[in-house]
């Protein structure tokens, strides 16, 4: 749409905050609010960002986890070649604790894991790349979680590992109360064939 002046209206800047985690390729990202006396805007997702950042652009499937019970652990979850996955994940209510690991082997960061709070309160966004597992912790009642994910879900290419698997040592900031007989009985970890 043309402006009065008869060119392209000028585009504003609502930044994201891109922070690079220990892992090689992983992000969290915040929002920055441009507030008013309504309330405020926020952008949460910007191809041309992402790009600038080496983030996988292409969404191809949006997908929202809702889990009752305060200590429900889901993961951990992983999609091998030729569906590798990269996810954007938001927790749209309540709180969590996200965990992403890296089993790329080719990573100089191979077999790391990171974790952080995702809650409705702070709005933050964690960037899985194609190559990581993904999981999380409930820290609250009734928490509902928002997936961005760049490959379609594909159940042949679907793996997972135990959430307490020795070579990842991911400590946990709460008691394990539910856990799905799959993500229970996950084996323990082994080189994918990612």
């Amino acid at each position: 749409m043309l402006n009065s002046a008869g060119s392209m209206p000028k585009r504003v800047e609502r930044d994201m905050i891109f922070a690079e985690t220990p892992l090689k390729n992983a992000y969290v990202i915040d929002i920055e609010r441009i507030e008013d006396e309504r309330g405020f805007f926020a952008r949460c997702w910007c191809r041309e960002e992402a790009e600038t950042h080496g983030l996988n652009p292409c969404i191809v499937q949006c997908s929202t986890s809702v889990t009752k019970v305060k200590g429900t652990l889901r993961g951990m979850h992983y999609q091998v070649e030729p569906c590798r996955e990269a996810k954007l994940i938001r927790c749209t209510k309540g709180a969590v604790y996200d965990v992403i690991v890296d089993i790329r082997p080719e990573s100089s960061t191979y077999a790391q894991h990171f974790g952080t709070v995702l809650s409705a309160e702070n709005r933050r966004l964690m960037y899985a790349p194609e190559g990581f597992a993904h999981g999380f912790l409930t820290l609250e009642d009734d928490v509902e979680i928002f997936y961005q994910i760049s490959e379609y879900y594909s159940p042949k290419h679907a793996r997972g590992f135990r959430w307490n698997d020795p070579l990842f040592s991911i400590r946990w900031p709460a008691e394990i109360q539910v856990i799905s007989e799959r993500d229970r009985t996950y084996p323990d970890f082994s080189a994918p064939e990612m």
